[in-house]
């Protein structure tokens, strides 16, 4: 069923769609300014995707969903029967927009088995109705993933988490942050500390507001003041989210994810991934062959417009790291929860779905 769209977005809105077109909640601008973005064209889409208008794994991956669909109404005003051939353009230009988020090919992998099914006649509603499809099980799913990840909490603690993972890079809820509505929904959070995470800021902009907004207490810190705060003992759980999964646990996600694992393990604090099984990609043996995105220099150079290095610095913008399996306490998806992950318990858990 297609929704109405609010006047403002919530975290809930990280992508609408409604009578034709898709509106995106423009996360650069967020918390400045909660706008959305009026999407009508697939090349629209992937460029938002390339801007991190949207990000997050699971949101690229519903915002892709709907640009394939926008891609056939599309196709077919140009080509009729045709529009089989006519779309594959659009369907690359969405793929080539993010190379790290599996959920991207996933979604689009999803929808060209659908178009697969389909005749030369209007392909628009049948991938209309895909597109709701994912983004209502993704919202679903991270119900699940909340509940499932909450119950491994045993007792209150303080919990660290790192970027964003929360309603808006998602279907709605989040993965991390779904666990930690929920744990905190249970009388297990006493406080959430949230890495501001350089350079996109994520943390600061997105999970600080996302947490505020429904009176969760959330304590901003710099990304390299975790290990000062694991060491006082309070912080029983870092809890963080995933953009791809390779077959043996290995966990590639925001950048500073790898080293919050290694104070984590360090110190004694568990460590969980909560995260769909569309992040799980099986065709990846491990993490060393996961493609990690660089991004212009120029965004750790400078703060929003003001220049911070002297000119002529050099810098790289890794957008991601891997964090490997041993280092992780559970991975945590709609499908059930892998304790201290391989790839054997990897394999067990996707059972051949989705394969």
């Amino acid at each position: 069923m297609e929704t109405t769209i609010p006047t403002v977005p919530t975290p809930d809105d990280a992508a609408l769609w409604h009578e034709g077109v898709l509106y995106l909640a423009d996360q650069r601008l967020l918390p400045d300014r909660a706008e959305f973005l009026r999407l009508t064209d697939a090349g629209a889409v992937a460029d938002s995707i390339r801007a991190m208008v949207v990000r997050g794994a699971p949101a690229i991956g519903v915002a892709a969903a709907y640009g394939v669909a926008l891609a056939g109404r599309d196709a077919y005003a140009a080509a009729g029967g045709g529009w089989k051939a006519a779309i594959e353009s659009d369907l690359a230009r969405l793929a080539a927009s993010r190379p790290t988020a599996v959920n991207l090919f996933w979604a689009i992998d999803r929808m060209r088995r659908l178009i697969a099914r389909l005749d030369e006649r209007d392909p628009f509603p049948a991938l209309v109705d895909e597109a709701l499809a994912i983004h209502a099980e993704d919202r679903a799913a991270n119900r699940v993933i909340g509940d499932l990840g909450a119950a491994l909490i045993e007792a209150r603690t303080d919990i660290i988490t790192h970027c964003n993972a929360g309603a808006i890079a998602t279907g709605g809820y989040g993965t991390a942050l779904g666990v930690i509505r929920s744990a905190y929904a249970a009388g297990k959070v006493g406080r959430v500390f949230a890495d501001e995470t350089r350079p996109w800021m994520q943390g600061a902009r997105l999970t600080a507001w996302e947490l505020m907004h429904d009176g969760i207490p959330v304590t901003l810190q710099a990304d390299g003041a975790a290990a000062s705060l694991m060491a006082g003992r309070s912080v029983g759980w870092v809890i963080v989210g995933s953009d791809r999964i390779a077959a043996n646990g290995d966990v590639a996600n925001k950048i500073g994810t790898y080293g919050l694992a290694i104070l984590a393990k360090h110190h004694g604090i568990k460590f969980m991934v909560a995260a769909p099984t569309s992040t799980i990609d099986l065709e990846v043996a491990s993490g060393r062959e996961i493609p990690i995105e660089e991004r212009d220099p120029d965004e750790l150079l400078s703060c929003g417009e003001r220049r911070l290095a002297p000119a002529g610095c050099v810098a790289r913008n890794p957008v991601f790291d891997v964090t490997p399996a041993e280092l992780v306490d559970a991975i945590v998806t709609e499908r059930g929860v892998v304790l201290r992950p391989t790839k054997e318990k990897i394999r067990a858990l996707m059972g051949g779905w989705g394969l």
